[in-house]
C-alpha cells in the first residue's frame, strides 16, 4: 500500500504524541520510534532532533489524528498501544487519546479494546518490533 505523505507525517507524530503524554521518554519508546520513523522513510537527523527536543516542544498539537483510509489507522493504533505499552507501566494518559483518535478514524471500541488486551498480555520487551506498519508498506 502506498502511504500519503501526510498519513506518514502524521503517524510519527502521533507515535511522537503517545510517547510524551506521560512526560517521560523511555529507551524503549524512543527504539519504536525510531525503526517506525526509519520505515516511513524520515532522516535520522530529523527523527533525533525531534526526540531530543520531544518533551519540552509546545508547538505539537495534541488533538487526535485523521488518517485517510482506515487501514493505515489500524495500523497506527496498533503501533501506538505497542509503544505505550513498551516501557511496562499502565498508560493509561496514552490510552486516552489512542481511544479518541481510533474514534476519530472510525474504529470500533471492541476493536480497540482488543488490541489493549493483546499488549497487556504481551511482556514489553516483546512490544518493540513486529509493527503493523509493515504489513501495509
Amino acid at each position: 500500500m502506498k502511504i500519503p505523505v501526510i498519513d506518514k507525517s502524521n503517524y510519527l507524530k502521533g507515535l511522537l504524541i503517545t510517547a510524551r503524554k506521560d512526560k517521560k521518554l523511555a529507551e524503549s519508546e524512543k527504539k519504536i520510534i525510531r525503526e517506525i520513523a526509519e520505515r516511513l522513510g524520515f532522516s535520522s537527523d530529523f527523527y533525533e532532533e525531534t526526540l531530543q527536543n520531544l518533551l519540552r516542544n509546545k508547538y505539537l498539537i495534541e488533538d487526535p489524528i485523521r488518517f485517510s483510509d482506515i487501514i493505515i489507522a489500524e495500523s497506527f493504533i496498533s503501533d501506538a498501544l505497542k509503544l505505550a505499552f513498551s516501557d511496562n507501566k499502565t498508560p493509561t494518559i496514552e490510552i486516552d487519546w489512542l481511544k479518541k483518535t481510533a474514534a476519530e478514524n472510525g474504529i470500533t471500541l471492541k476493536w480497540f479494546e482488543e488490541k489493549i488486551q493483546l499488549c497487556k498480555m504481551t511482556p514489553g520487551n516483546l512490544l518493540v518490533g513486529n509493527f503493523a506498519l509493515l504489513s501495509i508498506i
